[in-house]
This record gives C-alpha cells, structure tokens and sequence, in this order.
C-alpha cells in the first residue's frame, strides 16, 4: 500500500515538472526554429511566438501584483495565474500538432487534442501536490488556451510536417529526460526577487497571509449599519 502510494506520489511530482519554463520553453524554441525554415509554417511560427509571449506577460502580471502589493482573489484562494497550467496549455497542443507525422495529417488534430489533454493532467498535478489551488490552475488552463488556440486560428499546422526527424526525435528525448535531471527550477525565486524590486516591500505577500486575513475579517463582528438586518428579518412586524 505505501509502496503505491509512493509510486503515485512520484507520478505526479513527475508530471508537474513537465510544465517548467526551463524544461518547456527550450521544446517550444526548438520547434519554432524548426517551423521557422518552413515557408507554410513561419506564420504559424510567429503567431505562436506571439500569443505565448502575451500569455507569459500576463501571468507574470498576475504574480508579480500579489507578491509585490498582496493584489488576490482571497475568496476563491487565489494569488496568480499557474504558470505551468499556462505554458503546458500554450505549448504541448502546438508542440504534438506540429512534431505529428505529416504523413498522418488525420491524426494532427488528435495529436493537438492529446497536447490539450496532457495540459489538463500537469494541471491536476499542480493542485495535487500542493502548488497550487483549482481557481489558479484554471486560469492558467484558460490563459495558455487561448494562446494556442489563438495561433491555430490565425495558421493551419503545416502540410509537409516537421522540418526533420531530428527534431520530434530531439524534443522526446528532452522532455523524457529532463524531468528527472533538470535542477529545481528557480522561476518563482526569480519573480518575487523581481516583485520585491518594483514593490519596495521588504516581504512577499503569501497565500498564508492572505487566508489568514480573510479568516480574521469573516470572523470579525460588523459594525457597520449595513450589518443590521431590517425589522422584519428581526421578528418584528
């Protein structure tokens, strides 16, 4: 039973790695040089470019604002945009649709559904182990969405598929690899140093102080006149 339980452990912490920058970035730029020496796939190329780059801005926005000045949802437990919800929705749909065979252009859109589907489960992880609650990974989820879906709007995948076998086959091997040997990633160290910086704050703004906040408000007696309830809800007339 503990040895399954440490199986299932291991499985999600594995997992989640999957979503790191440092891991899912180098696969992206990989690919987009690839796409990039392609004349029916630079445009998708650039969208893709595009839209992830407002998708990592936007939710390094939303980190940065409730680290440097506390700015949250307390309500629905919420401190920022899960990044690795994000990259993983912006990412793998993009990544399995273009690294897809071009010799089975049927599957291109199962390949795409697959990557969307991967993003859902790094997603999971993230709540699983803990890094995050169910209204962030969501936003990430939404966030990352829309960026892919954004860049396969505009660009149709490309017809003659990858520019080589060398890069679906460089790109596996990275992502089976990296999760195991990658270092710790220093992401989110880097933006509270960076919050901290543009704040002036001495402390990050935490989600234990947040909830801590909210629990002393809702327990705190109203005195103000809209706290009290008319005559009639008070059993008068």
């Amino acid at each position: 039973m503990l040895g399954a339980l440490g199986s299932l452990h291991y499985f999600w912490h594995l997992l989640t790695r999957l979503g790191e920058a440092q891991i899912l970035l180098p696969a992206a730029l990989l690919t987009t040089l690839g796409l990039l020496r392609q004349a029916d796939a630079r445009a998708l190329a650039i969208w893709w470019i595009a839209s992830l780059a407002v998708a990592i801005l936007v939710t390094a926005a939303s980190k940065v604002a409730f680290i440097g000045w506390g700015i949250g949802w307390p309500e629905l437990n919420f401190t920022g945009i899960s990044g690795h919800a994000m990259l993983a929705a912006a990412v793998y749909p993009l990544l399995l649709g273009t690294l897809a065979p071009s010799a089975s252009r049927a599957g291109r859109p199962l390949a795409v559904a697959a990557g969307f589907g991967l993003a859902l489960l790094i997603g999971v992880s993230r709540v699983v182990v803990g890094a995050h609650s169910v209204s962030e990974v969501l936003a990430g989820l939404m966030v990352g969405g829309i960026a892919s879906a954004m860049a396969l709007n505009w660009e149709d995948l490309p017809s003659t598929g990858p520019v080589s076998p060398l890069v679906p086959a460089v790109v596996a091997l990275w992502l089976m690899l990296m999760p195991v040997h990658a270092p710790v990633s220093r992401t989110h160290a880097m933006v509270t140093k960076f919050s901290l910086l543009l704040s002036g704050h001495s402390l990050p703004y935490t989600r234990s102080g947040m909830l801590r906040d909210l629990r002393r408000r809702q327990a705190a007696p109203c005195r103000t006149p809209a706290c009290t309830p008319p005559i009639a809800m008070q059993g008068g007339v």
